[in-house]
């Protein structure tokens, strides 16, 4: 049993009653960020970015499909890499099933990655998945919103990552991010907002449940105990937000 007080039922609900306190606290709290988030100015996207797809080859304002806004998850897998990130992997693991309710608020949700399509459809297979993934191999797309970096900038001391630079020995040549888009009806397309390290965490529902249980998210160092859903019961593998090179 966890080292917790056992109380009466009164005093819980005293206690409770003075979280309550708090949580209410956070709701306004999140609510006025959000209303700053959505305050933010926009930054005109001026390149020509290209996709690989399913369907051939689309451009950005083609990842639309017909909606005014883009989410673009920014999923760590590589050229070669034998498997996609863990982390990025229990992100995805949510996206199914929101995908119907974005869709009817005018929102498309895709997944980018600098992999080629067709490593990419093999893992999308070996997970099960069925949103929107796509290729970004060959364009600037990944480099210019900083979830990838070349071999000559990892050569460097330090890289742009999440606004601030970060000494290359401290990270990987992909990481994750999520990125927001607006498409005007001239075709004009915007960079809302950008988001990378522990900002993707509100993506999962999973760690919003684990959050209400007695032992909460229960891990030593953040989400060292996630597997691929289908590695769960097997051997350990590697649980940090790292690719594996073929």
């Amino acid at each position: 049993m966890p080292d917790h007080a056992v109380v009466t039922r009164e005093e819980w609900t005293e206690a409770r009653k003075a979280l309550l306190a708090r949580e209410k606290e956070e709701t306004r709290l999140r609510d006025a960020v959000n209303a700053e988030r959505l305050a933010l100015p926009w930054v005109l996207v001026d390149k020509d970015y290209r996709f690989q797809t399913p369907e051939g080859e689309k451009s950005l304002g083609d990842l639309f499909a017909g909606r005014r806004q883009l989410l673009v998850y920014h999923f760590m897998l590589g050229p070669g890499w034998q498997a996609g990130c863990v982390g990025c992997s229990f992100v995805a693991d949510h996206f199914d099933v929101t995908l119907p309710h974005l869709n009817h608020h005018d929102v498309t949700l895709v997944t980018v990655s600098r992999a080629p399509l067709d490593e990419i459809a093999a893992y999308q297979r070996r997970m099960g998945w069925r949103f929107p993934w796509v290729s970004s191999n060959g364009s600037d797309f990944n480099y210019d919103y900083h979830v990838s970096f070349t071999p000559e900038q990892m050569a460097g001391e330090t890289v742009e990552y999440n606004f601030r630079d970060l000494a290359t020995d401290k990270v990987d040549s992909e990481q994750p991010g999520l990125s927001a888009f607006w498409r005007d009806p001239d075709g004009s397309i915007y960079h809302c907002y950008s988001s990378y390290e522990r900002g993707v965490e509100t993506l999962l529902g999973s760690f919003m449940i684990l959050d209400r249980a007695p032992l909460g998210r229960n891990e030593h160092g953040i989400m060292n105990w996630v597997r691929r859903h289908d590695e769960y019961g097997a051997a350990p593998v590697k649980s940090a937000c790292h690719g594996e090179a073929a």
